[in-house]
């Protein structure tokens, strides 16, 4: 399987987390900050899969996937040529993610681990807010602990850059912009003042010390879950 990459230059931000973490609603709420926040055109790519289902009628079946997977890709790849910044909606890494715990089937395990490296960073939402029953597109709370240590893992054993988004609301908002600012900041045009704003949120008061049920450095996260592939 070959699923289309994206051009370099954009940065690309994926989220990815288990169901009803509020990841579509973080999506559009972090690409408007971002905009606001930048001045860069940026964007948010919807999830592939809940067009499917609405269209379908039903859930994928195993021989589905791949296109489903290459249809997420093309469309990131595609805002990705006229965007400075995007920000997925899940990427293909979801859809292998789902295709084993649907099917037991792990093929598009690492052809999904190679795409994600065009990612910049991952945002991983985490498991704190509430389920929400939504139709075809959520099995039960019970499925969100086995899909959220799986998603950890592939990270992991990738070697992929991610961060843990936590809270509600404007907290889990405050909590993304958080992960992603040095990213931006870092990527920021000599003589431009796009990130001023982005700047003065991280100056803080000197000798500000992070809590660490709130930290943002994937380090860290590995090192608190103790993760390792299984």
């Amino acid at each position: 399987m070959r699923w289309p990459e994206p051009p370099r230059g954009a940065v690309l931000l994926a989220i990815v987390g288990a169901e009803s973490t509020g990841k579509s609603t973080l999506a559009a709420a972090l690409a408007q900050r971002l905009v606001d926040d930048t001045g860069l055109a940026c964007t948010h790519v919807a999830e592939v899969l809940r067009e499917w289902c609405d269209r379908e009628g039903r859930t994928p079946r195993q021989h589905e996937q791949d296109g489903i997977a290459a249809e997420q890709a093309r469309r990131l790849a595609e805002a990705c040529s006229s965007h400075a910044v995007v920000v997925a909606d899940t990427t293909p890494l979801m859809t292998a993610v789902y295709h084993h715990q649907v099917f037991g089937d792990d093929t598009l395990d690492a052809p999904a681990q190679a795409w994600q490296t065009h990612c910049a960073l991952t945002l991983l939402t985490a498991l704190d807010l509430p389920w929400q029953a939504d139709g075809l597109q959520r099995d039960g709370p019970q499925v969100r602990a086995p899909v959220d240590a799986r998603l950890r893992r592939l990270l992991v054993g990738a070697g992929l850059p991610f961060a843990v988004v936590r809270g509600s609301g404007r907290e889990r908002l405050e909590s993304a912009v958080d992960a992603v600012a040095p990213l931006l900041r870092a990527r920021r045009t000599p003589g431009r003042g796009l990130f001023s704003r982005l700047d003065e949120r991280d100056a803080g008061p000197a000798g500000r010390a992070w809590r660490c049920e709130h930290c943002d450095d994937p380090a860290c996260e590995h090192a608190l879950r103790q993760l390792a592939p299984r």
